[in-house]
């Protein structure tokens, strides 16, 4: 799935949009995509000037948005005006390696569960086939008024 795909999928945009390819997806099941990691991203400006490190949270936040699109991939359907994709929690977070210009940030994401629009996934990122960020997360698909 390239980015013009993508962005069919996800409401998210620069500088929030933080998967730039699906390299695999078993439907309902996993998906294997891609965050090309450059020195332009805005957060590197203040995450920190001396030493540029990806911050954690958009590491889970990459992961998220993948899992989004394999939910949104097992349901045949994408974001919605009237939709909303939340984090409903976060478990086991361990933080392995800092992700640095450069980088490519390989996110795997499972499907473990999805009932009544609730979603459980175990996920994983790697830089070069090495543990970046490992975590399961549950996420939460709610229609807006």
């Amino acid at each position: 799935m390239d980015i013009y795909k993508i962005l069919t999928k996800l409401p998210h945009r620069y500088p929030f949009l933080l998967v730039d390819r699906v390299l695999a997806i078993d439907k309902g099941k996993t998906i294997k995509a891609l965050k090309n990691i450059t020195i332009n991203e805005p957060f590197f400006q203040g995450h920190f000037p001396h030493r540029p490190v990806m911050p954690g949270v958009l590491m889970l936040e990459a992961l998220a948005q993948a899992a989004a699109l394999l939910a949104f991939d097992a349901m045949d359907s994408g974001a919605t005006d009237d939709m909303v994709y939340y984090f409903a929690g976060m478990e086991g977070v361990r933080f392995k390696r800092p992700v640095e210009p450069g980088d490519q940030l390989i996110l795997d994401v499972e499907l473990l569960r999805m009932k009544a629009g609730i979603f459980k996934f175990k996920t994983c990122a790697t830089v070069d086939g090495v543990l970046a960020v490992e975590a399961e997360l549950t996420c939460a698909m709610r229609k807006i008024a």
